[in-house]
């Protein structure tokens, strides 16, 4: 091959390569090699030209306003049958509720494609949405037949514990990741602990010793799940799903632990430690930052409370125990936002999330 049909497949490559796989372009590189005469004028002012004009994806941006939609339909007609209970009647609020169960998850059952141990793409854009409405429908069904008829009897945990098997089931069925965070909820919901967000901002909430117990079982559990689905390669995909609700309430169960067992906090305080810098060494291998910035956070709400302990001990409530405690706070802050911008910088190429 001569210079000029080298140098002209060095040019196609670098068109191509910047038309279909850059999505953020550096003009001043391209210019650059046009300067070093590796790439011409017609080409660089293409690439200009295809920059300044590049379409923005709202993919993301319809995908959530979709989920909010069946959201916001889930609560209207939550609100609908609070509202209208006397004037409807019970019987025919629960009959519409689940025949819109059954419709939402029979469509899903016509068009799904076949069951597989890997990742299965959504038949249709309105798949994922539908789906998550039957499965809302149903949990709404079954909580109001227990509420209202007591189908269940007093046995309350049936009444989470079977809808969890359904949503479990559904989610690996269906391969969805929305539905898989509903039946870990009601995992959640069964043992006694709401994995709701809200609930886990909510930390006085984690003061009973039993809820305590059974986070850190349920946040060991997940993990487990977690490694499960990683190593018999079922499902693959869903080991973050586990893995994130399982970091959330296993150290925020610890931490609680700590305030609540304040005779043995440090021995908390050593469980916490250790699943953070596994999951720190783990977030730094697989160049995930969101783990990485989650477990720090942990790790620095499990020392801060050592810290305060500690320096409160050694000041005996006097001032200089405040002031020692306020400069602690400003240096360590100053010093955890200073990792992460390290970290970010080292991992922002890599990041997975």
């Amino acid at each position: 091959m001569d210079g000029s049909n080298s140098t002209n497949a060095i040019r196609k490559g670098l068109y191509i390569s910047v038309r279909y796989f850059q999505p953020n372009m550096d003009i001043h590189v391209f210019e650059q090699l046009q300067h070093e005469e590796l790439l011409n004028s017609d080409a660089l002012a293409k690439i200009k030209s295809h920059e300044q004009n590049r379409l923005i994806s709202v993919h993301w941006d319809l995908r959530t306003l979709l989920y909010f939609s069946v959201l916001l339909l889930g609560t209207g007609i939550g609100i609908i049958i609070y509202k209208n209970i006397d004037t409807i009647g019970h019987t025919t609020l629960v009959i519409l509720v689940g025949i819109l169960a059954a419709v939402c998850l029979f469509y899903c059952f016509r068009i799904c494609a076949p069951f597989s141990y890997g990742q299965v793409a959504s038949p249709n854009v309105w798949f994922d949405y539908i789906l998550m409405l039957g499965c809302l429908l149903m949990l709404a069904f079954v909580g109001y037949l227990q509420y209202q008829y007591h189908v269940f009897g007093m046995r309350w945990g049936l009444a989470t514990f079977i809808p969890m098997l359904f949503l479990f089931a559904f989610a690996y069925y269906f391969d969805h990741k929305g539905v898989l965070g509903l039946a870990i909820a009601n995992l959640g919901a069964w043992m006694g602990i709401a994995v709701a967000p809200l609930s886990l901002i909510r930390l006085h909430e984690f003061k009973d010793e039993n809820i305590i117990i059974n986070g850190v079982i349920l946040g060991v559990l997940l993990h487990l799940f977690s490694w499960l689905s990683v190593r018999l390669n079922i499902k693959a995909h869903f080991a973050g799903i586990y893995k994130n609700f399982g970091v959330q309430v296993l150290c925020i169960s610890l931490i609680c632990g700590m305030g609540r067992f304040e005779q043995a906090y440090f021995f908390w305080f050593i469980a916490l430690m250790c699943v953070v810098v596994f999951h720190v060494r783990n977030a730094i291998a697989k160049y995930s930052f969101y783990f990485l910035v989650m477990s720090v956070i942990y790790g620095y709400v499990g020392v801060s409370y050592v810290a305060v302990q500690v320096l409160s001990k050694i000041g005996n409530g006097k001032d200089a125990a405040i002031y020692a405690i306020i400069l602690y706070f400003i240096g360590s802050a100053i010093t955890l936002v200073l990792l992460l911008m390290r970290y970010n910088k080292l991992l922002k190429e890599h990041d997975r999330i």
